[in-house]
C-alpha cells in the first residue's frame, strides 16, 4: 500500500551520479519541500512528457520552496544521459541499487515489471506527506496543478 497523506515520509537514499553526493530526504528536512516523483522508465514517451511538464513549471515549484526529485530504477548513468537530452534542471535520481528500495518504501514498486508505478509524493519540510497521487497506468496530467495547489493551500 502506498504512503498516505499525513504519514511521515520514509527516508530515501538515491544516487544522482557516481561523482555527486547522494540524494537523501534528510538533506531536505527543515530546508525545503520535496516533490518525489516515481516513474517506470527513462527514455519513454509518457515519462518524458511528465518530466517536461515539471520543467515547464519548475519556477513555480521553486517559488513554493519545493525541490523535485524524479526517480526510476534505471542506472544513474542512463538517468543523467536522459536528463541532459531533455535539458531539465531538477534532480534525476536512481533507485537502481538496492533495486527499487525507495519505491518499495513508498509502496509504488511493481514486482511484475521490476519498476515503480507512477507515484508522486509531496513532502513538507518536516518530512510529512501532504499530497499524493498514485496511478498504475496513465499519465499524471493532474500532477503539476494539484501539487502546486496543495503548496498554495499551506502557504
Amino acid at each position: 500500500m502506498a504512503v498516505e497523506v499525513g504519514e511521515q515520509a520514509p527516508e530515501f537514499d538515491l544516487e544522482e551520479a557516481y561523482d555527486r553526493p547522494r540524494v537523501r530526504l534528510a538533506d531536505f528536512r527543515g530546508r525545503s519541500n520535496v516533490l518525489l516523483v516515481f516513474h517506470p522508465w527513462a527514455f519513454t514517451a509518457v515519462c518524458e512528457e511528465e518530466a517536461l511538464d515539471l520543467q515547464e513549471n519548475l519556477d513555480s515549484f521553486r517559488h513554493a520552496n519545493t525541490e523535485i526529485v524524479f526517480v526510476s530504477c534505471d542506472s544513474s548513468a542512463a538517468r543523467q544521459a536522459w536528463r541532459r537530452r531533455l535539458g531539465v534542471e531538477f534532480t534525476f535520481a536512481s533507485d537502481f541499487w538496492q533495486h527499487g528500495a525507495a519505491a518499495r518504501a513508498y509502496g509504488v514498486f511493481d514486482e511484475r515489471t521490476g519498476a515503480p508505478v507512477r507515484g508522486t509524493f509531496l513532502i513538507d519540510t518536516s518530512g510529512t506527506v501532504i499530497w499524493t497521487l498514485v496511478k498504475t497506468s496513465e499519465r499524471r496530467t493532474e500532477m503539476v496543478p494539484e501539487s502546486l495547489g496543495a503548496l498554495e493551500e499551506r502557504a
